[in-house]
């Protein structure tokens, strides 16, 4: 049985880098893609990036320069890193599985971070 588990800090101070790991349990990472969405307060889904088979990754252009998602094949976890972070970072981040047409069949239930000071 596949899970995905968020991990989170739950406040992040602005400007300090948010940290969320995805731990995964039932599958391993290999060969699958993975990604991190977020649900900002009131809006849809927003797709940030992903870590595909041999740690290749791949990021929504808009978060791009301050985002940043690695793989930990022997925890079988991955992590989202997001830099200089605002309150309109604070979202519902969701990791997910799925393959190379980005049809998702996995979701984690999602952490809520919120940023304030």
């Amino acid at each position: 049985q596949v899970q995905l588990q968020e991990s989170g800090p739950g406040l992040v101070l602005p400007s300090q880098t948010l940290s969320v790991t995805c731990n995964v349990s039932g599958t391993t990472l290999n060969p699958f893609y993975w990604s991190w969405i977020r649900q900002l307060p009131g809006k849809g889904l927003e797709w940030m990036g992903a870590i595909v088979s041999g740690g290749n990754v791949v990021y929504a252009p808009s978060l791009e320069s301050r985002t940043s998602i690695s793989g930990d094949t022997s925890k079988n976890t991955f992590t989202l890193h997001l830099t200089s972070v605002t309150p309109e970072d604070t979202a519902v981040y969701y990791c997910a599985r799925h393959g190379i047409r980005f049809v998702y069949d996995y979701w984690g239930k999602g952490t809520l971070v919120s940023v304030s000071s």
